[in-house]
């Protein structure tokens, strides 16, 4: 009974956004209060039913309910209850469900902390929002009914793919559809602008908390699932320039240039078609991530489905959002009139330039994703683009843009004196040169790595910390004058700098780890020594043998190994070779011993038949410092986003009704 619960909860829910998608637009058009006023009960019943349909969904794998065909495909009673939960979403219907049920969850919350929004503007973002629903709930009851029925149901299921049984991997897609469908409010708020031609300062505040805080769960998301490819798939790496990698990590860089151009639009009231031309394309690539994961037209460990039908279903749901937005665009553009008028040298020119880079960047990761599809089609050519090409074709562009964003950042608006503006960075500059320069010399080996990161890492945190040195007048005044400007500056412009260090201190731990990591890879047998030689450490590993385990679901060849430095034991790790009997899938479990300058990394493979265990060994230097420094940017991202200024309901808001903006 719950099942069909929650099948007539998505029925009942398609027919409120069918309602809500209609109705208000038709009432804003016509200026009628009450039809516009719809929109937020149904707003909120909508997201209420999707909710009903996820918990029913949800309470089906807590209890092993195997008359569920969803159910039985992806579950089994002996997993662990994290596992049952959380396999609600690691299927290609459940996880379709949580992306609807976050769509309707921010267009709730506009509804419900948007009270400050001119009605006419609010009806119009809610019905686009639900519009989007309209279409991804007709996919869901069409295409991936999570609800379908077995008429036989078997004792047990066949269990979830190992590679998903795993807590980095729980926590990540959630976190990651936070991000890549939070930014549906930014389309539904460009959209609405287009509708109404006009898009003022007012309009950039209130589209920025949304953007900020999908761009924050998206900067989460990526790092989580960044992280559980270091330790949980055994290969040792953190990032392969898989597409589905690609799908999340290309709308972030479109949302960091939104970010950054909403700015613009805010304090100078320029670059408003720019924005609302982001705003279509963060959001068009999150449709284009999802088509890529869930169409069969790849290939990966996390891809959701393999299915043409569904694929067809999505392409015609991205024709249409895609298509009709920038149709839309190209119509009413001409409707929004820029006032802010720059020299070439000012921050919005940096600002420009920040965006620019970053959206070649995107279309960068785009067509090195793409292409191996568009080769097969057009020219019956298979063709793989790997990591070789991404780094470097897009690397080139993340050291301009980490060059650029301390200069940038301490340009005044409008007009600057560029040798006056950056007077203070140049000892900030010639340390950080002198930092890498050291690098480079004292490093074993030719690779520039190393040296250009923490040249860029250094430049970006004393970048940042000029930033706010120079607001707070530091060394012009008394320190605790200082202090108290400190604590008086709005929140943004910290949240600004702890994420522009954070970049920083993520370039490092990328650059650290990428040239400096040393790797050991040998048959070892029970009690063989070997060594690994560090950055600065050698490190002996001792084999003591491998036994045999059986886990709640799994059972596992399970190593055992000493960690020694200078003959002192300073570790032990115990990697494991898992196998999943219901899954017929064997399944790597690195073991990892975690240092704030290094990780030592040991991975046990099969059983050799001249005896002994295929051992690879890892000495990854500030491996860590890749995923603080993204946490660090989100944690900036939050400091922004509890700026009064930001707030969907704050009282800086214009509360007379903006007169539309015509071209002369």
């Amino acid at each position: 009974m719950t099942a069909e619960i929650g099948h007539f909860s998505l029925i009942l829910a398609l027919v409120v956004a069918l309602v809500q998608m209609t109705v208000p637009m038709i009432g804003a058009h016509k200026g009628w209060s009450n039809w516009m006023e719809l929109s937020v009960p149904a707003a909120v019943s909508q997201f209420a039913l999707t909710l009903l349909a996820f918990a029913a969904l949800m309470y089906a794998f807590a209890t092993s309910d195997f008359s569920l065909s969803l159910v039985t495909a992806n579950s089994h009673s002996l997993k662990p209850m994290l596992y049952k939960l959380t396999g609600t979403w690691g299927n290609h219907e459940g996880s379709m469900l949580l992306w609807v049920l976050i769509l309707t969850l921010f267009g709730a919350l506009v509804a419900v902390f948007g009270r400050n929004l001119p009605p006419h503007l609010k009806a119009r973002v809610l019905s686009v929002q639900a519009a989007i629903a309209v279409a991804f709930l007709a996919f869901l009851l069409f295409t991936s009914n999570p609800f379908l029925r077995l008429a036989f149901p078997p004792l047990d299921g066949q269990g979830l793919n190992p590679l998903l049984q795993d807590p980095g991997l729980a926590f990540h897609p959630p976190f990651l559809y936070l991000g890549y469908v939070g930014l549906s409010m930014s389309f539904s708020f460009a959209v609405a602008a287009l509708i109404e031609g006009r898009v003022d300062a007012a309009w950039a505040r209130w589209v920025r908390p949304w953007t900020l805080a999908a761009w924050m769960f998206l900067t989460i998301g990526i790092a989580l699932g960044s992280w559980w490819a270091y330790y949980e798939l055994g290969w040792g790496g953190w990032w392969f320039w898989d597409p589905v990698e690609n799908a999340s990590f290309m709308p972030w860089l479109v949302a960091t240039a939104l970010l950054h151009s909403a700015i613009v639009v805010e304090k100078r009231e320029s670059l408003k078609t720019w924005t609302i031309l982001l705003a279509i394309l963060a959001f068009s690539f999150s449709l284009i991530g999802t088509f890529i994961v869930r169409s069969g037209v790849i290939t990966s460990v996390h891809a959701f489905a393999n299915d043409p039908e569904r694929g067809v279903f999505i392409l015609m749901i991205l024709a249409v959002a895609i298509g009709g937005s920038l149709t839309l665009f190209a119509f009413r553009a001409n409707k929004l009139e820029s006032k802010g008028v720059f020299s070439l040298v000012s921050r919005e020119t940096g600002l420009i330039l920040n965006n620019v880079l970053l959206i070649v960047a995107a279309f960068v990761v785009f067509i090195g994703t793409i292409w191996p599809l568009v080769a097969d089609l057009t020219f019956g050519r298979k063709l793989s683009v790997g990591a070789p090409f991404f780094d470097l074709a897009f690397t080139p562009f993340m050291i301009l843009i980490a060059m650029a964003l301390p200069i940038g950042a301490m340009l005044p608006w409008k007009r600057a004196d560029l040798a006056r503006s950056i007077k203070p960075l140049w000892g900030m500059m010639a340390l950080s040169v002198a930092l890498g320069a050291l690098v480079l010399v004292v490093q074993t080996g030719t690779l520039m790595m190393a040296p250009i990161g923490v040249t860029l890492a250094t430049w970006l945190l004393l970048g940042a910390a000029a930033d706010l040195g120079q607001r707070v007048r530091l060394g012009k005044t008394e320190l605790r004058h200082s202090l108290l400007r400190l604590f008086k500056l709005p929140r943004a412009d910290i949240g600004k700098a702890v994420a522009h260090a954070g970049l920083g201190i993520t370039i490092f731990g990328i650059s650290a780890i990428t040239a400096w990591q040393t790797e050991d890879i040998r048959v070892a047998r029970a009690g063989d020594s070997f060594m690994v030689k560090g950055a600065r450490i050698t490190y002996e590993i001792r084999f003591d043998g491998a036994k045999e385990i059986t886990g709640p679901n799994y059972t596992a060849t399970e190593g055992d190994f000493a960690v020694l430095v200078d003959g002192q034991q300073v570790a032990r790790l115990k990697p494991q070779k898992r196998f999943y009997p219901v899954s017929n899938m064997p399944t790597t479990e690195a073991a990892i011993d975690i240092g704030f300058t290094r990780d030592v990394y040991v991975v046990i493979g099969d059983a050799q038949d001249a005896g002994g265990y295929a051992v690879r060994s890892y000495i990854k230097p500030f491996a860590n410092w890749i995923w603080a420094g993204a946490i660090i940017m989100a944690l900036g991202g939050l400091l922004s986003l509890t700026d009064r200024r930001y707030r969907v309901a704050a009282g800086a808001i214009r509360r007379q009704t903006p007169v539309p903006i015509v071209a002369e």
